[in-house]
């Protein structure tokens, strides 16, 4: 009775095991009698991230697409659609370089929503005091008042650093605004770019890259105050009891020192550093399209350079739309935004069966291992069956030469013994 015992419990337990997985695959649709919902679709990338993680130019051009300028000479370079994401073309995308003050685009990005642009603020000389040498300035000075707004306009027009230490006091200071730069840079999926100085002022260890320059670009556009100051012209910016005028730097949007005016810029950024050489993030819209574009160091002398190589990209990038396929995005790779993505541009062969292959049901799959399994339990169930029934065998083969030996030895012994 013990070994019939000791086989049934076993049996339980060997069973529980071998069927937990099948309870794990119950639904409450089937405990219902209901019939059973397919597996959603497994989230498949809209684009392939390899190709912007290879060294050189990349572009997938179709059979219509215009052909890349010959005139680009920057150490890198990328072009998107500032709406979709998609890169449409770039060049050693994720290449760590020197931002100068383009990295003001991250700074605007992380301090603008926390900063009210109607507060008064009277400067003081130790705000001012560790601004770079040589940094480019809007003429801020200590014991004035500024609204927050003019101190933006001193950033994105004049490029001003001293605008900048001013504006990061005001957030918590300098320490806490690179710390809240370097966490923005990391929600937007910028892993290319350290922050060290919140004014894009050479420091060691201080790089972004033009993937992440374009990704601070588009975030940039999103945003209605930060689109109007880069894409404000010229501005009154105040000096006590009068003001004087400030012109945006960027060539592009103004038309100076011989830069002929790009039609349809929104601005953005530009900069500039003896370490980083001209920089530059673009932005232009034609025709329902908005392109953001970026250019870091062009190898050829003079301040026009970066921008010219900028116009043609914009002039590329306008033709191309349409004719070319994406060879990247600029939307953080997480699964979520993946799903929201969807098949946003002409699929080759490839794509369509991986994008087709997630619409498959799994419950074939399924019905094999539930299969499996059974077969597995029975067999399991058999042999402990079988084992049990050998050990009955035995214990009665025993029992019986058991009982034998006992009568040979009562008729041999004497009576009584």
């Amino acid at each position: 009775m013990v070994i019939r015992y000791l086989s049934r419990s076993s049996s339980v337990r060997i069973a529980t095991l071998a069927l937990g997985p099948l309870v794990l695959l119950s639904t409450p649709a089937a405990a219902a009698g209901l019939p059973a919902e397919p597996a959603p679709p497994r989230p498949v990338p809209a684009y392939s991230s390899t190709l912007l993680d290879r060294p050189g130019v990349q572009v997938r051009p179709g059979p219509a697409a215009p052909g890349l300028p010959r005139d680009v000479t920057a150490l890198a370079w990328l072009v998107a659609d500032a709406n979709t994401g998609e890169v449409l073309a770039a060049k050693d995308a994720h290449r760590p370089l020197p931002p100068a003050s383009t990295l003001k685009s991250l700074f605007a990005l992380a301090a603008l929503p926390r900063l009210d642009p109607h507060q008064r603020h009277v400067v003081t000389q130790d705000e001012l005091d560790r601004v770079g040498d040589g940094s480019s300035l809007v003429g801020v000075a200590p014991g004035r008042a500024y609204r927050v707004a003019d101190l933006w306009r001193g950033v994105f027009l004049s490029s001003g650093n001293d605008a900048v230490h001013v504006l990061a006091r005001l957030n918590g200071g300098m320490r806490r605004t690179v710390e809240q730069m370097r966490a923005k840079a990391r929600e937007l999926g910028a892993r290319d770019t350290h922050v060290v100085s919140p004014d894009g002022y050479d420091a060691a260890g201080q790089v972004s890259s033009a993937y992440d320059l374009a990704v601070f670009g588009k975030a940039g556009l999103a945003d209605p105050a930060f689109t109007r100051y880069c894409s404000t012209p010229v501005a009154e910016f105040p000096a006590g009891g009068w003001s004087y005028p400030i012109r945006n730097t960027n060539r592009l949007l103004t038309g100076a020192d011989g830069v002929a005016p790009y039609p349809g810029l929104l601005g953005v950024k530009n900069g500039y550093t003896s370490h980083a050489g001209s920089t530059l993030i673009s932005a232009a819209q034609r025709g329902g399209r908005t392109l953001v574009v970026t250019v870091l160091n062009p190898q050829v002398s003079g301040a026009r350079a970066v921008y010219e190589e900028a116009r043609s990209l914009l002039d590329w990038g306008f033709a191309a739309a349409g004719k070319v396929r994406p060879v990247g995005s600029l939307l953080p790779q997480t699964k979520a935004n993946r799903t929201a993505q969807g098949p946003v541009h002409a699929a080759t062969t490839e794509d369509k069966a991986v994008r087709a292959e997630p619409q498959r049901s799994d419950w074939p799959a399924v019905l094999l291992v539930i299969a499996g399994l059974a077969a597995v339990l029975a067999g399991v169930v058999m042999a402990v069956r079988r084992r049990a029934a050998a050990t009955v065998a035995r214990r009665a083969h025993f029992r019986g030469e058991y009982g034998e030996y006992v009568e040979r030895e009562r008729a041999r012994r004497p009576s009584g013994e």
